[in-house]
């Protein structure tokens, strides 16, 4: 798979909150997501575009009630923007290729990993599982887990 890119198609399957937040820039509710607290290995793509996004092995719980990762699986995948909504300057991130609202980066993450927080809502991701990697064709990040599957999911 490798032509990653909004379409009219993949927007129409969107539930309102996936659009809310892919879309709009929305966010969804801490503690209350589908991922906050997921544990099993694969990657994680957005939602609209299908691009890799983040591993499991970069998963860490944060305590802030949504996923939140060390760092990208490809760094292009995964674009900075600077946010000054909400009376606050943040960096916002997004989708390289679909343009999806994915959350915000923090430079409070694991020290011994990089030090950033990705924080991403559930909503702007959907999660492959390692068994189905080939079949939903990303088999070339297989690789990633092959040493390391049972050990670095968190």
């Amino acid at each position: 798979m490798s032509d990653y890119r909004k379409t009219p198609e993949a927007l129409a399957r969107l539930t309102p909150e996936q659009y809310h937040v892919t879309q709009e820039s929305g966010t969804e509710r801490p503690f209350s997501n589908a991922f906050h607290d997921h544990k099993e290995a694969g990657l994680y793509v957005d939602i609209v575009s299908g691009e890799p996004l983040f591993t499991s092995m970069d998963k860490f719980d944060s305590g802030c009630g949504w996923p939140s990762f060390t760092r990208p699986v490809e760094s292009d995948n995964v674009i900075e923007r600077r946010d000054t909504t909400h009376g606050m300057i943040r960096t916002e991130v997004r989708s390289g290729h679909g343009d999806s609202h994915l959350g915000h980066v923090f430079p409070d993450g694991p020290a011994d990993q990089g030090g950033l927080r990705y924080c991403i809502n559930s909503a702007a991701l959907r999660f492959i599982p390692v068994d189905q990697l080939e079949s939903e064709g990303y088999g070339d990040y297989r690789r990633l887990f092959d040493n390391n599957h049972e050990e670095n999911a968190s």
